[in-house]
């Protein structure tokens, strides 16, 4: 019988056990972006976790809208990643990079005028320097465009390796960019990126592929959200978009993919905040598991006794884990002996202090 506490091998990285510690935004940058002495202690003191997934760390000024958020674009940013990954190796640990680029959420404050697969605007309000600001309408990547977009990313994912990573996840989900480009609430495009879902799920693979390129198929990982409309990004027919994404990843044999599905009854903080149980779509991710031919990590709203009898069963080779480690640097033992988890505070995510950070 397999279980949460068996290593697992995810492409080149040889993970100790299969709880994974999902990419959670914390907001202890710098306002340019540079990782800060402080994040070495916190992801070091995470590292028995089977893999780490970064924060989301923004491949560009373009892609990055969030206050404090750490970026892997420029030469003192990865320098300042070393001693973190460095501390996480030391540990025993195993850390890769979410790549993230949040498309028309990137507020016009952070860069001047931001893009997305159509000119649409996000629902709500940025986080900013500033305080809270509504949206601005972003523009529609022009195609011609697209060539650079491509080499963003494997500029970061190559800047990733050189900062110590042990690979990257490409960030495509929970309404940010290429999310955007997947569904058809936010992508009327009539080029070759926009339509079928043959043509939406094109720019994804694309990325993946010259990710893949970059540091290898072995040391690649991604993330999509199938079942939330979230951040005003839903699709009409997601069962079939979500499949055929699976099917189009598993051909380019990447380490595992990501599958971020809470249950119905559960929400989570990109989500408009009020949908109902009606907003959301039945689980997708059996379908999605049955069509990617790879490891398979769900992420939702699990506990250890629900993470554990999704492996036991099949339903996934991992699970991975996003609030409860904010304040259970121990969680991979807490699951192992029945402790329970210390519960969060939602005030003290995105403040700049280590209180609430690594306090615990």
């Amino acid at each position: 019988m397999t279980t949460l506490f068996d290593p697992i091998q995810l492409g080149a990285i040889k993970a100790s056990n299969r709880i994974i510690m999902a990419p959670m935004t914390r907001a202890r940058a710098t306002k340019d972006h540079i990782p800060t002495p402080m994040m070495i202690k916190y992801y070091g003191q995470r590292a028995t976790a089977g893999l780490i997934i970064s924060e989301g760390t923004g491949i560009s000024q373009e892609g990055l809208g969030f206050p404090y958020a750490p970026g892997i674009w420029n030469k003192e940013q990865v320098n300042a990643w070393k001693p973190i990954t460095q501390a996480v190796h030391k540990e025993g640990g195993k850390i890769i990079c979410q790549l993230w680029h949040m498309g028309r959420t990137v507020h016009p404050l952070f860069y001047p005028i931001p893009i997305s697969a159509s000119a649409t605007t996000a629902p709500g309000y940025a986080h900013t320097y500033e305080g809270k600001k509504p949206y601005m309408q972003a523009k529609a990547l022009p195609k011609e465009e697209i060539p650079r977009l491509l080499k963003d990313y494997a500029r970061a994912a190559n800047h990733a390796m050189d900062a110590g990573f042990d690979g990257v996840q490409i960030h495509a989900a929970n309404g940010y960019l290429i999310d955007e480009f997947l569904r058809d609430s936010s992508n009327f495009r009539q080029d070759e990126y926009g339509g079928s879902i043959e043509n939406r799920i094109r720019l994804l693979i694309e990325i993946t592929k010259i990710v893949c390129h970059s540091i290898g198929s072995d040391r690649t990982a991604v993330r999509l959200s199938p079942n939330e409309r979230v951040q005003g990004v839903f699709d009409n027919n997601a069962q079939l978009l979500f499949i055929a994404a699976s099917q189009a990843l598993s051909k380019e044999n990447i380490n595992f993919l990501e599958v971020r599905e809470p249950q119905i009854g559960h929400q989570n903080n990109y989500v408009e905040k009020d949908l109902t149980d009606a907003d959301f779509y039945p689980a997708i991710f059996p379908s999605m598991r049955e069509n990617f031919k790879g490891n398979f990590v769900i992420n939702g709203t699990y506990d250890g006794q629900s993470a554990q009898k999704i492996v036991k069963t099949g339903q996934a080779d991992a699970v991975s884990f996003g609030r409860p480690y904010i304040s259970n640097p121990d969680l991979v033992t807490k699951i192992k002996i029945g402790k329970p988890f210390v519960s969060h505070d939602q005030s003290i995510w995105y403040t700049q202090n280590e209180k609430g950070y690594t306090d615990f």
